[in-house]
């Protein structure tokens, strides 16, 4: 199977809120709905307030898309209740607990423990920072259903959330299964000349995968846009190049499933020297705590949620693990702000600095070439053939 089978596709289809509620939840009829949206102060949610600033386009698509959607057709399509819009306070950081005080659009102050997570059935969360990790939490303890659609821009509305989630888990579920009960993963970069390559232990679990289906009685969160196959690695070591959010690069130690420092590259200093500082102050901070390999043909969007997903890119993530299934919960941070879930993407478009050089898989005592230079290897391409 060559490459040109797995391109991208030129054209997607118009993006359908009733068509993507129906793929993702199967709704009964009389399920109760709610949007929620995060604020720098939520009380701004009174009366739609936010919408007055523009630099808030998360927001605005929360309450265009979701809101009115739900409100104006797609509720009474597909026979849903609710369709109520609340705000929280921005948490920031990536899976960050959530404060309990949620507002609505009359300036009521609520509480997501009493007045909201008892009371619906299927919670969509349009947000500045993902918020996966403790919706999936509060879904399990109340029995919801949901989707964290964060960072969400005009191309993930005409390509990520248009597709067809059928097909995105049948083509999931194909690379599940030839990922899964892997014994380890070993990832080689190349950054400043520099080679290094980090060696991931899975201990033969079962593959898990990010597929947006979210349907039954069974309590859970969809991650949308969706496409990935993951896992908790349980041990690692090696190095691995870091790209920060101002560009600074650096290679960093990784011993007994952490990071532990590293070497700086270029950019600024201070940004990698307040890296390790906090490594050493909460060392769970450079935990390990995910493996992804994306699973979709879609445009990149500049937004993790959909470039994580793409097939040739793959992902280490540091922090939380609980809602992946693995032992990292908040309460195991020194400090609260710390416990969050970070995903390092190493994607063309976002660390052109960075080469992929190759990622192998060993399984059943044979060692496959999985990915190279962020393209599918031949092994990948064959589980779609």
């Amino acid at each position: 199977m060559s490459n040109q089978n797995l391109s991208i596709p030129t054209s997607f289809p118009s993006f359908d809120l009733v068509r993507l509620l129906q793929t993702v939840f199967e709704p009964e009829k009389g399920e109760k709905t709610c949007v929620l949206i995060d604020l720098d102060d939520p009380a701004d949610v009174k009366d739609f307030n936010f919408l007055k600033n523009p630099a808030l386009t998360v927001q605005k698509y929360a309450h265009d898309i979701f809101y009115q959607g739900v409100n104006n057709g797609a509720g009474q399509a597909l026979g849903l209740t609710g369709g109520e819009l609340f705000a929280y306070r921005k948490t920031g950081g990536s899976n960050l607990d959530m404060d309990d005080l949620a507002v609505d659009t009359k300036g009521n102050r609520l509480s997501f423990e009493k007045d909201i997570y008892p009371k619906y059935d299927i919670i969509l969360c349009v947000s500045t920072y993902s918020a996966t990790a403790p919706l999936t939490a509060s879904a399990k303890k109340h029995g919801f259903r949901g989707a964290t659609l964060h960072g969400l821009n005009e191309i993930i509305l005409k390509t990520g959330l248009s597709v067809d989630y059928n097909e995105v888990s049948k083509q999931a579920e194909k690379l599940r299964l030839g990922l899964t009960k892997s014994d380890w993963v070993e990832i080689d970069y190349e950054v400043a000349g520099k080679a290094c390559t980090v060696h991931l232990e899975l201990g033969k679990q079962e593959a898990q995968k990010s597929h947006g289906l979210c349907r039954g009685k069974t309590p859970d969160v969809a991650n949308l846009p969706a496409g990935e196959v993951y896992f908790v690695p349980t041990d690692a070591h090696g190095q691995m190049p870091m790209k920060f959010d101002d560009g600074t690069l650096a290679i960093l130690d990784v011993k007994k499933g952490r990071q532990v420092g590293g070497t700086f590259l270029s950019g600024n200093p201070q940004t990698f020297e307040h890296h390790v500082a906090k490594l050493k102050r909460d060392p769970v901070v450079g935990e390990l705590g995910e493996l992804g390999f994306g699973t979709q043909l879609l445009p990149f969007s500049g937004r993790d949620i959909q470039d994580e997903k793409i097939l040739g890119t793959i992902h280490v993530a540091t922090g939380r693990s609980d809602h992946l299934g693995g032992h990292l919960t908040p309460d195991k941070f020194a400090e609260r702000i710390n416990a969050t879930h970070d995903d390092i993407l190493y994607a063309p478009h976002k660390t052109p600095e960075i080469k992929l050089k190759q990622v192998r898989m060993h399984r059943d005592g044979k060692t496959e070439v999985v990915i190279e230079n962020y393209q599918p290897a031949p092994y990948l391409q064959n589980l779609l053939a």
